[in-house]
């Protein structure tokens, strides 16, 4: 753990971490609605507008745009179960797997406030040789941006640590934690496949089957302590290291 991180802090994530068990019961039967003020975006598929469009890809090849809710890729999508006003990704199966992963940090490591995630950034604020060129294109988000900064590594606890594991691999390797990049970026998570690879396409689906399925999916009673998910976990850390 940084030494520079406050009591207050330490208090609070500590506090956060004990009443993990009690989200992760009670997250089933949370029911909170989803942001109003999100823009409905078209259908997926058309064609972008070229005040949108970039022609230049982020680090994980997909292309960055330069407007969200503007008739592009990228809108602002719910986060169901938390407090966030939605968080601007690009929709579908990316839009999926990242909601997911927001979802079970919310439950099961630290309890988000409103302005806690950050999505889509404009690629005129990002350094784009770095992973986090990957919030331009819509496939990242930086969840707590302010309590892990980029560069430092060491802001989780070691069993908020296996949490992080064991959603990674529940998500089969198609999202990469910045946390083990060379230059660490510990708040970062982002889809670590090129756009037409087919696990993203079914990992989503996984999610969503898990999401319409009672006691299934963010929040279910799943045990990320239980070996066979530990060494599964494992696994996929040596893989992606």
């Amino acid at each position: 753990m940084s030494a520079d991180i406050s009591r207050r802090t330490l208090l609070s994530r500590t506090a956060a971490v004990a009443g993990g068990t009690a989200l992760v019961q009670l997250a089933g039967s949370m029911l909170l609605a989803p942001p109003a003020r999100a823009a409905a975006p078209p259908a997926v598929g058309g064609p972008v507008p070229n005040r949108v469009t970039t022609s230049q890809p982020s680090l994980n090849g997909w292309e960055m745009e330069k407007a969200a809710d503007s008739g592009g890729s990228v809108w602002t999508r719910p986060v169901l179960g938390t407090p966030l006003d939605g968080v601007q990704v690009r929709m579908e199966d990316v839009e999926t797997v990242l909601v997911h992963v927001i979802q079970r940090f919310h439950y099961e490591i630290d309890v988000l406030r409103r302005g806690d995630v950050v999505g889509w950034c404009h690629p005129g604020k990002i350094r784009k040789g770095l992973a986090e060129s990957n919030l331009a294109s819509g496939t990242a988000v930086h969840i707590r941006p302010g309590f892990y900064p980029s560069g430092q590594r060491g802001g989780y606890f070691p069993n908020q640590l296996v949490i992080v594991r064991d959603i990674l691999a529940d998500l089969e390797g198609v999202v990469r934690w910045g946390g083990d990049d060379k230059k660490p970026d510990e708040a970062l998570f982002y889809i670590d496949v090129k756009p037409g690879n087919g696990y993203l396409p079914k990992v989503a689906d996984k999610l969503r089957g898990w999401a319409a399925t009672p006691g299934e999916g963010a929040g279910a009673s799943t045990d990320p302590f239980e070996p066979a998910r530990r060494r599964a976990a494992e696994r996929l850390a040596r893989l992606q290291a």
